[in-house]
Protein backbone atom coordinates (compact mmCIF):
# COMPACT_ATOMS: atom_id res chain seq x y z
CA UNK A 1 0.00 0.00 0.00
CA UNK A 2 1.11 3.59 -0.48
CA UNK A 3 2.60 5.51 2.42
CA UNK A 4 -0.32 7.91 2.62
CA UNK A 5 -4.01 7.25 2.82
CA UNK A 6 -5.84 7.03 -0.46
CA UNK A 7 -7.70 10.23 -1.24
CA UNK A 8 -11.43 10.18 -1.85
CA UNK A 9 -12.53 10.15 -5.46
CA UNK A 10 -14.27 13.19 -6.85
CA UNK A 11 -17.74 12.93 -8.36
CA UNK A 12 -16.26 13.22 -11.84
CA UNK A 13 -13.75 10.44 -11.14
CA UNK A 14 -16.48 8.18 -9.79
CA UNK A 15 -18.57 8.73 -12.92
CA UNK A 16 -15.55 8.00 -15.12
CA UNK A 17 -14.86 4.82 -13.15
CA UNK A 18 -18.46 3.68 -13.56
CA UNK A 19 -18.44 4.42 -17.29
CA UNK A 20 -15.16 2.54 -17.77
CA UNK A 21 -16.52 -0.44 -15.84
CA UNK A 22 -19.60 -0.45 -18.06
CA UNK A 23 -17.35 -0.40 -21.14
CA UNK A 24 -15.42 -3.37 -19.74
CA UNK A 25 -18.67 -5.26 -19.25
CA UNK A 26 -19.41 -4.76 -22.95
CA UNK A 27 -16.34 -6.91 -23.65
CA UNK A 28 -17.79 -9.73 -21.55
CA UNK A 29 -21.06 -9.57 -23.47
CA UNK A 30 -19.18 -9.68 -26.79
CA UNK A 31 -17.04 -12.64 -25.70
CA UNK A 32 -20.20 -14.59 -24.91
CA UNK A 33 -20.94 -14.59 -28.66
CA UNK A 34 -17.49 -15.90 -29.65
CA UNK A 35 -18.46 -19.58 -29.74
CA UNK A 36 -21.69 -19.01 -31.66
CA UNK A 37 -20.08 -16.79 -34.31
CA UNK A 38 -17.04 -19.06 -34.70
CA UNK A 39 -19.20 -22.11 -35.34
CA UNK A 40 -21.18 -20.07 -37.90
CA UNK A 41 -18.01 -19.52 -39.95
CA UNK A 42 -17.48 -23.24 -40.65
CA UNK A 43 -15.66 -24.57 -42.66
CA UNK A 44 -13.07 -21.74 -42.67
CA UNK A 45 -9.79 -23.15 -41.26
CA UNK A 46 -8.60 -21.62 -37.96
CA UNK A 47 -5.49 -19.75 -39.15
CA UNK A 48 -7.42 -18.19 -42.03
CA UNK A 49 -10.28 -17.23 -39.74
CA UNK A 50 -7.88 -15.69 -37.23
CA UNK A 51 -6.20 -13.65 -39.98
CA UNK A 52 -9.54 -12.36 -41.26
CA UNK A 53 -10.86 -11.41 -37.83
CA UNK A 54 -7.67 -9.79 -36.54
CA UNK A 55 -7.38 -7.76 -39.74
CA UNK A 56 -10.91 -6.41 -39.26
CA UNK A 57 -10.28 -5.72 -35.56
CA UNK A 58 -6.95 -4.00 -36.23
CA UNK A 59 -8.28 -1.82 -39.05
CA UNK A 60 -11.25 -0.85 -36.91
CA UNK A 61 -8.84 0.26 -34.17
CA UNK A 62 -6.77 2.30 -36.61
CA UNK A 63 -9.90 3.96 -38.00
CA UNK A 64 -11.07 4.83 -34.50
CA UNK A 65 -7.64 6.26 -33.64
CA UNK A 66 -7.68 8.46 -36.75
CA UNK A 67 -11.17 9.74 -35.94
CA UNK A 68 -10.07 10.58 -32.40
CA UNK A 69 -6.81 12.22 -33.49
CA UNK A 70 -4.65 9.71 -31.58
CA UNK A 71 -0.88 9.74 -32.18
CA UNK A 72 -0.50 6.21 -33.53
CA UNK A 73 3.29 6.35 -33.60
CA UNK A 74 3.30 6.92 -29.86
CA UNK A 75 0.57 4.36 -29.22
CA UNK A 76 2.31 1.64 -31.23
CA UNK A 77 5.83 2.47 -30.08
CA UNK A 78 5.77 0.08 -27.12
CA UNK A 79 8.77 -1.91 -25.78
CA UNK A 80 9.22 -5.38 -27.27
CA UNK A 81 8.07 -7.23 -24.10
CA UNK A 82 4.71 -5.48 -24.39
CA UNK A 83 4.43 -6.56 -28.03
CA UNK A 84 5.44 -10.10 -27.13
CA UNK A 85 2.79 -10.36 -24.46
CA UNK A 86 0.12 -8.64 -26.56
CA UNK A 87 0.65 -10.57 -29.79
CA UNK A 88 1.36 -13.85 -28.01
CA UNK A 89 -1.80 -13.55 -25.98
CA UNK A 90 -4.12 -12.50 -28.80
CA UNK A 91 -2.79 -14.82 -31.49
CA UNK A 92 -2.10 -17.79 -29.24
CA UNK A 93 -5.44 -17.70 -27.49
CA UNK A 94 -7.63 -17.30 -30.52
CA UNK A 95 -5.89 -19.87 -32.67
CA UNK A 96 -6.28 -22.35 -29.82
CA UNK A 97 -9.91 -21.35 -29.39
CA UNK A 98 -10.79 -21.74 -33.06
CA UNK A 99 -9.01 -25.11 -33.09
CA UNK A 100 -10.93 -26.22 -29.99
CA UNK A 101 -14.29 -25.43 -31.57
CA UNK A 102 -13.33 -27.36 -34.70
CA UNK A 103 -12.28 -30.48 -32.76
CA UNK A 104 -14.67 -30.66 -29.80
CA UNK A 105 -18.35 -29.93 -29.12
CA UNK A 106 -18.83 -26.16 -29.07
CA UNK A 107 -20.45 -25.83 -25.63
CA UNK A 108 -17.93 -28.05 -23.85
CA UNK A 109 -14.94 -26.39 -25.55
CA UNK A 110 -16.29 -22.94 -24.73
CA UNK A 111 -16.80 -23.74 -21.06
CA UNK A 112 -13.33 -25.24 -20.67
CA UNK A 113 -11.74 -22.27 -22.42
CA UNK A 114 -13.57 -19.96 -20.03
CA UNK A 115 -11.59 -21.32 -17.10
CA UNK A 116 -9.29 -18.35 -17.79
CA UNK A 117 -10.98 -16.05 -15.24
CA UNK A 118 -10.41 -18.70 -12.58
CA UNK A 119 -6.76 -19.11 -13.56
CA UNK A 120 -6.27 -15.35 -13.50
CA UNK A 121 -7.41 -15.37 -9.87
CA UNK A 122 -4.97 -18.18 -9.06
CA UNK A 123 -2.05 -16.67 -10.99
CA UNK A 124 -2.66 -13.26 -9.44
CA UNK A 125 -1.44 -14.74 -6.16
CA UNK A 126 2.06 -14.66 -7.65
CA UNK A 127 1.91 -10.90 -8.18
CA UNK A 128 3.37 -8.42 -5.67
CA UNK A 129 0.82 -7.51 -3.02
CA UNK A 130 -1.33 -10.59 -3.70
CA UNK A 131 -1.48 -13.96 -1.97
CA UNK A 132 -3.28 -17.22 -2.60
CA UNK A 133 -6.01 -17.95 -0.07
CA UNK A 134 -8.20 -20.89 0.85
CA UNK A 135 -11.17 -19.55 -1.09
CA UNK A 136 -8.98 -19.36 -4.21
CA UNK A 137 -8.23 -23.06 -3.90
CA UNK A 138 -11.89 -23.94 -3.21
CA UNK A 139 -12.95 -22.00 -6.28
CA UNK A 140 -10.28 -23.68 -8.40
CA UNK A 141 -11.39 -27.15 -7.32
CA UNK A 142 -15.02 -26.35 -8.17
CA UNK A 143 -14.07 -24.93 -11.57
CA UNK A 144 -11.90 -27.85 -12.56
CA UNK A 145 -14.56 -30.26 -11.29
CA UNK A 146 -16.86 -28.70 -13.87
CA UNK A 147 -14.25 -29.18 -16.58
CA UNK A 148 -13.75 -32.80 -15.52
CA UNK A 149 -17.50 -33.39 -15.73
CA UNK A 150 -17.42 -32.18 -19.33
CA UNK A 151 -14.32 -34.15 -20.26
CA UNK A 152 -15.44 -37.46 -18.75
CA UNK A 153 -18.03 -38.30 -21.45
CA UNK A 154 -15.38 -37.73 -24.12
CA UNK A 155 -12.67 -39.79 -22.48
CA UNK A 156 -13.04 -42.54 -25.04
CA UNK A 157 -13.39 -40.18 -27.99
CA UNK A 158 -11.06 -40.22 -30.95
CA UNK A 159 -7.91 -38.16 -31.33
CA UNK A 160 -9.81 -35.35 -33.05
CA UNK A 161 -11.87 -34.55 -29.98
CA UNK A 162 -8.86 -35.05 -27.69
CA UNK A 163 -7.00 -32.37 -29.65
CA UNK A 164 -10.00 -30.07 -29.39
CA UNK A 165 -10.19 -30.45 -25.62
CA UNK A 166 -6.42 -29.90 -25.31
CA UNK A 167 -6.72 -26.71 -27.36
CA UNK A 168 -9.54 -25.52 -25.09
CA UNK A 169 -7.32 -26.04 -22.04
CA UNK A 170 -4.54 -24.13 -23.82
CA UNK A 171 -6.98 -21.23 -24.28
CA UNK A 172 -7.51 -20.93 -20.54
CA UNK A 173 -3.78 -21.06 -19.82
CA UNK A 174 -2.75 -18.61 -22.55
CA UNK A 175 -5.33 -15.90 -21.83
CA UNK A 176 -4.85 -16.04 -18.06
CA UNK A 177 -1.07 -15.82 -18.51
CA UNK A 178 -1.49 -12.93 -20.97
CA UNK A 179 -3.72 -11.04 -18.53
CA UNK A 180 -1.35 -11.45 -15.59
CA UNK A 181 1.78 -10.73 -17.64
CA UNK A 182 0.15 -7.57 -18.98
CA UNK A 183 0.31 -6.20 -15.45
CA UNK A 184 3.92 -7.32 -15.07
CA UNK A 185 5.22 -5.63 -18.24
CA UNK A 186 3.14 -2.51 -17.67
CA UNK A 187 0.16 -1.00 -19.44
CA UNK A 188 0.04 0.31 -23.00
CA UNK A 189 -2.35 2.84 -24.60
CA UNK A 190 -5.62 1.25 -25.62
CA UNK A 191 -4.99 1.90 -29.32
CA UNK A 192 -1.82 -0.21 -29.13
CA UNK A 193 -4.24 -3.13 -29.29
CA UNK A 194 -4.73 -2.26 -32.97
CA UNK A 195 -1.07 -3.05 -33.56
CA UNK A 196 -1.35 -6.33 -31.67
CA UNK A 197 -4.33 -7.28 -33.83
CA UNK A 198 -2.56 -6.47 -37.11
CA UNK A 199 0.60 -8.32 -36.07
CA UNK A 200 -1.52 -11.32 -35.09
CA UNK A 201 -3.31 -11.12 -38.46
CA UNK A 202 0.04 -11.27 -40.25
CA UNK A 203 1.19 -14.30 -38.23
CA UNK A 204 -2.10 -16.05 -38.84
CA UNK A 205 -1.93 -15.33 -42.58
CA UNK A 206 1.62 -16.72 -42.82
CA UNK A 207 0.57 -19.83 -40.91
CA UNK A 208 -2.48 -20.24 -43.12
CA UNK A 209 -0.46 -20.11 -46.34
CA UNK A 210 2.03 -22.62 -44.96
CA UNK A 211 -0.36 -25.08 -43.34
CA UNK A 212 -3.88 -24.75 -44.70
CA UNK A 213 -6.01 -24.70 -47.82
CA UNK A 214 -8.06 -21.55 -48.28
CA UNK A 215 -11.78 -22.08 -47.69
CA UNK A 216 -14.03 -19.03 -47.69
CA UNK A 217 -17.17 -18.72 -45.53
CA UNK A 218 -20.27 -20.36 -46.95
CA UNK A 219 -23.00 -17.93 -47.93
CA UNK A 220 -23.87 -14.51 -46.55
CA UNK A 221 -24.28 -15.83 -43.00
CA UNK A 222 -20.69 -17.08 -42.90
CA UNK A 223 -19.30 -13.74 -44.11
CA UNK A 224 -21.47 -11.78 -41.68
CA UNK A 225 -20.28 -14.00 -38.82
CA UNK A 226 -16.62 -13.45 -39.78
CA UNK A 227 -17.11 -9.68 -39.96
CA UNK A 228 -18.99 -9.71 -36.65
CA UNK A 229 -16.12 -11.64 -35.04
CA UNK A 230 -13.64 -8.98 -36.14
CA UNK A 231 -15.79 -6.08 -34.97
CA UNK A 232 -16.89 -7.77 -31.75
CA UNK A 233 -15.32 -10.70 -29.86
CA UNK A 234 -12.03 -10.57 -31.82
CA UNK A 235 -11.68 -6.81 -32.03
CA UNK A 236 -13.92 -4.36 -30.25
CA UNK A 237 -13.94 -6.48 -27.10
CA UNK A 238 -10.17 -6.06 -26.65
CA UNK A 239 -10.41 -2.28 -26.69
CA UNK A 240 -13.39 -2.32 -24.32
CA UNK A 241 -11.62 -4.69 -21.93
CA UNK A 242 -8.52 -2.49 -21.97
CA UNK A 243 -10.55 0.60 -21.03
CA UNK A 244 -12.34 -1.26 -18.25
CA UNK A 245 -9.19 -2.77 -16.73
CA UNK A 246 -7.28 0.53 -16.75
CA UNK A 247 -9.95 2.94 -15.50
CA UNK A 248 -12.80 0.82 -14.16
CA UNK A 249 -13.49 -1.46 -11.21
CA UNK A 250 -11.23 -4.42 -12.01
CA UNK A 251 -12.68 -6.63 -9.28
CA UNK A 252 -16.23 -6.10 -10.56
CA UNK A 253 -15.06 -6.80 -14.11
CA UNK A 254 -13.44 -10.02 -12.91
CA UNK A 255 -16.74 -11.20 -11.48
CA UNK A 256 -18.56 -10.14 -14.65
CA UNK A 257 -16.13 -12.17 -16.78
CA UNK A 258 -17.26 -15.34 -15.05
CA UNK A 259 -20.73 -14.85 -16.54
CA UNK A 260 -19.34 -15.24 -20.06
CA UNK A 261 -19.30 -19.07 -20.19
CA UNK A 262 -22.88 -19.26 -18.98
CA UNK A 263 -24.03 -16.63 -21.48
CA UNK A 264 -22.06 -18.39 -24.21
CA UNK A 265 -23.76 -21.70 -23.49
CA UNK A 266 -27.19 -20.06 -23.41
CA UNK A 267 -26.56 -18.59 -26.86
CA UNK A 268 -25.41 -21.94 -28.25
CA UNK A 269 -28.46 -23.71 -26.85
CA UNK A 270 -30.78 -20.99 -28.15
CA UNK A 271 -29.22 -21.30 -31.61
CA UNK A 272 -29.70 -25.07 -31.59
CA UNK A 273 -25.94 -25.76 -31.63
CA UNK A 274 -25.86 -27.42 -28.22
CA UNK A 275 -28.21 -29.29 -25.91
CA UNK A 276 -29.06 -28.13 -22.41
CA UNK A 277 -28.12 -31.48 -20.85
CA UNK A 278 -27.97 -31.90 -17.06
CA UNK A 279 -24.20 -32.40 -17.22
CA UNK A 280 -23.77 -29.18 -19.17
CA UNK A 281 -25.91 -27.21 -16.72
CA UNK A 282 -24.07 -28.64 -13.69
CA UNK A 283 -20.67 -28.00 -15.29
CA UNK A 284 -21.62 -24.39 -16.07
CA UNK A 285 -22.76 -23.90 -12.48
CA UNK A 286 -19.55 -25.40 -11.08
CA UNK A 287 -17.27 -23.33 -13.30
CA UNK A 288 -19.10 -20.04 -12.80
CA UNK A 289 -19.77 -20.69 -9.12
CA UNK A 290 -16.19 -21.73 -8.44
CA UNK A 291 -14.87 -18.64 -10.15
CA UNK A 292 -17.16 -16.41 -8.10
CA UNK A 293 -15.99 -18.05 -4.88
CA UNK A 294 -12.36 -17.52 -5.86
CA UNK A 295 -12.90 -13.92 -6.91
CA UNK A 296 -14.44 -13.15 -3.55
CA UNK A 297 -10.99 -13.51 -2.01
CA UNK A 298 -9.03 -12.02 -4.85
CA UNK A 299 -8.75 -8.41 -3.72
CA UNK A 300 -5.37 -8.08 -2.07
CA UNK A 301 -5.93 -4.71 -0.41
CA UNK A 302 -5.51 -6.01 3.10
CA UNK A 303 -2.65 -8.11 4.33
Amino acid sequence: MSAGAARALTSAEIRDRMRATAVGCVAVALWAALALLTVATNPVPPFQLAAMCFLVGGLAGLADARLRGVDLRAALGQPWPVWLVGVGGLFGYHFSYFTALRGAPAAEASLIAYLWPLLIVLFSGLLPGERLRTRHVVGAVAGFAGAALLLAPGADSGSGEALGYAAACACALIWSSYSVLSRVVGTAPTHAVAGFCLASAALAAISHVALETTVWPEGALGWIAALALGLGPVGGAFYAWDVGCKRGDIQLLGVAAYAAPVLSTVLLVAAGMAEATPALVIAAALIAGGALVASGASPGRKA
